[in-house]
C-alpha cells in the first residue's frame, strides 16, 4: 500500500497532466530525427534574411545582364541565361515543413512527385522581376531542373501560373540526363552568359562530381564567376552539405 506521502505525489502528478496535457505530448524519445531540419526551415521559410539575400541575388544579377547587354551588339536571342527552379526561382518549403512535421524525411524525394503534380510553391523574392527583364531584352531563358521529368507538364503549368517568361516545352528541361549534358545542349546555340541556382551542381558538373572537400576546392578555383556569371542563392534545406560532420571549440563548456 502506498504511503501517504506517495498518494499525494500520485495525485499532485494527475493533476498537472488534467490540467497541462500538451506539456508532456512530446517526450525526448517522442521527438522524431526530422526534427533537426527545423531550424533550417525556419531560417529558409520565415526569416527576412532570406528573402533580403534572395532578392539581393536578383538584383547583381540584373546588374550583371545589363552590363552583358550594354557590351552586346548581335541578337540577344542568342544569349542565353539558365536557372535552376527549386529554391532559386520558386520556393517548396511549404512541402518540406508538411514533411518535417510529420517526422518524414524529405530528402528521399519521395513526396516531391505529389508535391510537383498538387502543390502551389510559392516565387522567390525577386525571380519574376528579373526574368521579365531578361525576357524584355530578349535574352533567352532556360529552367533547367532535377524535377521528374515524367511530372514536365505539371512542372510547365506551375510556372506559367506563377507568370514565368519562357516557359515552354524546349526551354523547360527536366531530370533524365544530367544537368551538364542539358546545359550543354543550350551552349550548342546560344553563348551562355548567366546562370543562377542554389546548388553548385547548378552551375558546372565539376561540383556533381566531388565531395565536400573537392566542392571547397573548386569554389576557390571558380572564384571569378561568382557574383560576375553564377549567382548563388540560399537554400539552408537540404543539400550535400547537410551531413557534414561540425567542428565545435575544444574549450570546455563555461556558463556564466
Amino acid at each position: 500500500m502506498p504511503s501517504a506521502c506517495q498518494t499525494t505525489i500520485r495525485r499532485l502528478a494527475l493533476a498537472t497532466l488534467l490540467l497541462a496535457p500538451t506539456a508532456f505530448a512530446e517526450s525526448p524519445t517522442q521527438i522524431c530525427e526530422q526534427k533537426a531540419y527545423e531550424m533550417g526551415l525556419r531560417y529558409q521559410q520565415q526569416s527576412a534574411e532570406v528573402a533580403a539575400l534572395q532578392r539581393q541575388g536578383f538584383t547583381l544579377a540584373h546588374y550583371r545582364l545589363k552590363d552583358q547587354l550594354d557590351q552586346f551588339n548581335g541578337d540577344p536571342a542568342s544569349l542565353a541565361i539558365i536557372t535552376d527552379l527549386d529554391e532559386t526561382v520558386i520556393d517548396n518549403s511549404a512541402l518540406l515543413v508538411r514533411d518535417m512535421q510529420a517526422c518524414h524525411d524529405y530528402t528521399t524525394w519521395d513526396t516531391w512527385s505529389h508535391w510537383e503534380k498538387n502543390g502551389h510553391p510559392r516565387l522567390i523574392p525577386g525571380a519574376k522581376a528579373f526574368f521579365d527583364y531578361a525576357n524584355q531584352a530578349g535574352v533567352s531563358i532556360y529552367y533547367i531542373s532535377d524535377r521528374f521529368g515524367e511530372n514536365k507538364a505539371s512542372t510547365i503549368a506551375t510556372l506559367k501560373a506563377l507568370e514565368l517568361p519562357q516557359v515552354s516545352e524546349d526551354h523547360v528541361l527536366l531530370y533524365g540526363t544530367p544537368k551538364a549534358e542539358r546545359r550543354n545542349s543550350v551552349t550548342q546555340h546560344h553563348t551562355l552568359i548567366m546562370q543562377l541556382g542554389d546548388s553548385l551542381h547548378d552551375f558546372s558538373k565539376v561540383f556533381a562530381e566531388a565531395n565536400l572537400a573537392e566542392q571547397q576546392e573548386a569554389v576557390k578555383a571558380n572564384a571569378d564567376h561568382f557574383g560576375q556569371d553564377w549567382i548563388v542563392f540560399p537554400n539552408s534545406t537540404y543539400g550535400d552539405w547537410s551531413e557534414a560532420k561540425l567542428n565545435a571549440w575544444d574549450a570546455p563548456l563555461n556558463p556564466q
